[in-house]
């Protein structure tokens, strides 16, 4: 069991990384004026940089290298590159969208469809509360498909897409940072070569300077690997279940940001399919608390 201590440090790291990841909605904002598909590559390079870097600095530089040699491994890591890719051009694009609340309530959604997917293809006996928690969580979907005639398609992509992710990665024998960057390093020939063709086009909005948009982009690097080496300091820390319910502090910043900075609009219709997965996430959540009372159980950082 984590000692005191470390528990406080684990969670000044886990609301950093969440703090972090809530507050990423300002970032993308201040880049909207770039296509999804130019930020998703600048993103990858200079993840790859940065993770270097840190593997390099932190002395996990050969354990890297055995890692590029099981060739089973890195297959697994091209498919679950191509998924975080997905998911980063979506989220991405629906910040620029003004598409905030959406992107919120896919990761509100997320911890639902990770013990659906865990049911699915894990054989992973999912009990009655959990059962109810993801009805609930059905049932507000469906509210706004069949009332509204709209399907949220940004959060159910965002949810099944990080829950896919999620349930890959948890096969994978790999530490998050080595992960990441061979998954970044494989994804780097596409990103290069979409970039050269922005460049002939003249459409490249990265420049060779200064500017702010350049330094920007350059930083996409720091805005994904900084969350992520706190989330994983965080995590050695703490007990599944305070990581748990730290995890709602990310999409709560979102909605928070979406709704009182930047004036999405959140009738009514939209409420209710909100209080439908909140409703579900509390039963999850209270679920979660009864079965691992007394139990204190470390969180894997892969």
């Amino acid at each position: 069991m984590p000692t005191d201590t470390e528990q406080r440090k684990g969670i000044l790291f886990a609301l950093a990384a969440y703090g972090m990841w809530g507050l990423v909605p300002i970032y993308f904002k201040a880049v909207d004026h770039v296509s999804p598909f130019e930020v998703v590559a600048h993103r990858v390079l200079w993840s790859v940089a940065f993770l270097a870097i840190f593997i390099v600095a932190t002395g996990r530089w050969q354990e890297f290298t055995r890692y590029l040699k099981q060739h089973r491994l890195v297959a697994g890591l091209l498919l679950s590159a191509i998924i975080i890719s997905l998911n980063w051009l979506v989220f991405i694009w629906a910040v620029g969208q003004g598409r905030i609340l959406e992107a919120a309530l896919g990761y509100f959604i997320n911890p639902l469809i990770s013990v659906l997917l865990g049911m699915i293809f894990l054989s992973e006996r999912l009990r009655r509360i959990q059962w109810l928690a993801i009805i609930l969580a059905a049932i507000g979907v469906g509210y706004q498909l069949v009332l509204l005639g709209s399907l949220p398609w940004v959060a159910l992509v965002l949810a099944f897409s990080f829950g896919f992710y999620g349930l890959l990665r948890k096969r994978l024998t790999v530490d998050p940072f080595s992960g990441l960057l061979i998954e970044t390093l494989l994804l780097s020939p596409i990103a290069l070569a979409y970039l050269f063709w922005l460049a002939q086009q003249n459409a490249l909005q990265f420049q060779f300077t200064t500017d702010a948009t350049t330094l920007l982009l350059i930083a996409s690097g720091l805005v994904t690997s900084l969350p992520l080496i706190c989330f994983a300091a965080g995590a050695r820390r703490l007990t599944l279940t305070l990581n748990g319910l730290l995890q709602y502090i990310a999409p709560s910043i979102a909605f928070l940001l979406a709704v009182f900075i930047y004036n999405e609009p959140l009738d009514g219709n939209k409420l209710i399919t909100f209080s439908f997965i909140w409703v579900g996430l509390i039963f999850f959540t209270l679920e979660s608390l009864w079965q691992t009372k007394g139990k204190a159980i470390p969180l894997a950082t892969d």
